[in-house]
């Protein structure tokens, strides 16, 4: 069997969707550039419902596995966006911060379609995001809730020092509890990133902690096992997502 063509463009159906891992590792055996995978199209309804919700997680995480060895998928942007027109079928529902370094759908090499993205300064929980991810997950099917924080995030720090500013000062009030809660030996101040980080982390903890309990609709479609809220922290320096689940 002759090897496949370096840099030949393959297109993956999104039936094949969660194969796209074990694809990759297979089409790099036969000299295919990983860069050279690109999908047909979006998610319709029927390939997204037949995801279980670990299996929505595993392609969140191959998907940052392309990222961080910088070879993400060689996207039909146009050919995405035409597909999901008329109707949208995202797997994942994603909370995260407002920090420019930190793009969930670029982070985890999502596409138009696949996730429906919220972002606020410190990924912190409100009636109007709790309200989303309802609408998210119960109206348009999502199978799962991420949470994602992120290493020297600013909010963290301004919640740290203290910060009042305007309306800032109100959001960074919902980072206290973080902060207070964190048990770390060291300075608590927010020069040291380390402090911040483990606060950035025990902040995401509360976050899932908080829509559970104030989200009836999520917490009973998780009893069920119709989705997973779950909680991540992206590293800026290495570009990896841990997952806690």
């Amino acid at each position: 069997m002759k090897p496949a063509k370096q840099g030949r463009e393959i297109v993956i159906s999104r039936r094949r969707l969660l194969q796209a891992s074990a694809a990759t590792g297979v089409l790099a055996c036969m000299g295919v550039e990983f860069a050279s995978l690109a999908y047909a199209d979006a998610l319709s309804q029927a390939e997204r419902d037949a995801m279980s919700p670990d299996q929505v997680i595993a392609f969140l995480k191959a998907g940052n596995t392309r990222f961080r060895s910088g070879h993400r998928q060689n996207r039909h942007l146009l050919r995405e966006l035409r597909a999901s027109a008329a109707g949208q079928y995202p797997a994942a529902a994603i909370l995260s911060c407002i920090d420019s370094r930190a793009p969930a759908e670029i982070i985890l090499d999502l596409g138009i379609g696949d996730s429906f993205n919220a972002r606020v300064a410190g990924n912190v929980e409100n009636d109007d995001i709790l309200g989303s991810l309802e609408f998210a997950c119960a109206a348009a099917g999502a199978k799962v809730v991420l949470v994602m924080g992120h290493t020297s995030c600013g909010a963290v720090k301004g919640a740290i020092d203290h910060v009042e500013l305007g309306h800032l000062t109100g959001l960074l009030a919902k980072l206290r509890p973080a902060v207070d809660a964190t048990e770390y030996t060291g300075g608590r101040t927010a020069k040291n990133y380390g402090f911040v980080d483990a606060v950035a982390k025990k902040n995401v903890a509360l976050t899932v902690e908080s829509i559970r309990k104030r989200s009836q609709v999520l917490r009973d479609l998780e009893s069920k096992g119709s989705i997973k809220i779950v909680g991540s922290m992206y590293d800026l320096s290495t570009a990896a997502v841990d997952f806690y689940v």
